[in-house]
């Protein structure tokens, strides 16, 4: 499922940022980013940061909390990789969905280094090779 290191990114600028260092990266939205952001949003800023760096491998995970209603949109907007909390009502089919278009479904968001913490662009290079700086 999540074979890069995921970053937290809250928009376009971030996302290139995660992605500038050329080492392959999760984009990993904010939590419950598909309830006040959108799946057409998500869908659009990685493919903006894909466009400005295309050699960085690159995979995408949308979070949608608990809305699986939202997560059913995304899948039809060709979101496929989500985050859906386990309680959520249909999580099965959702995943199931997931499945079929080659994505996945996970209950809880990976450990990541999230883009607007304080020096999370400094320590970004050591967390993407493994080997996380310390701080914050």
């Amino acid at each position: 499922m999540i074979v890069y290191p995921a970053t937290v990114v809250h928009g376009v600028a971030d996302a290139v940022a995660a992605m500038a260092p050329g080492l392959p990266v999760t984009l990993l939205s904010a939590p419950g980013a598909a309830l006040f952001a959108g799946s057409t949003w998500w869908r659009d800023c990685v493919a903006e940061a894909r466009a400005r760096c295309p050699d960085t491998p690159a995979a995408d995970v949308l979070d949608c909390a608990d809305a699986s209603g939202l997560a059913m949109g995304a899948l039809r907007d060709g979101v496929c990789r989500l985050v859906l909390w386990p309680d959520a009502t249909n999580w099965a089919a959702v995943a199931a969905i997931a499945a079929r278009q080659g994505g996945f479904v996970l209950p809880h968001a990976p450990p990541a280094l999230d883009m607007s913490q304080r020096n999370a662009r400094r320590r970004l290079h050591g967390w993407l090779r493994g080997s996380a700086v310390s701080g914050g």
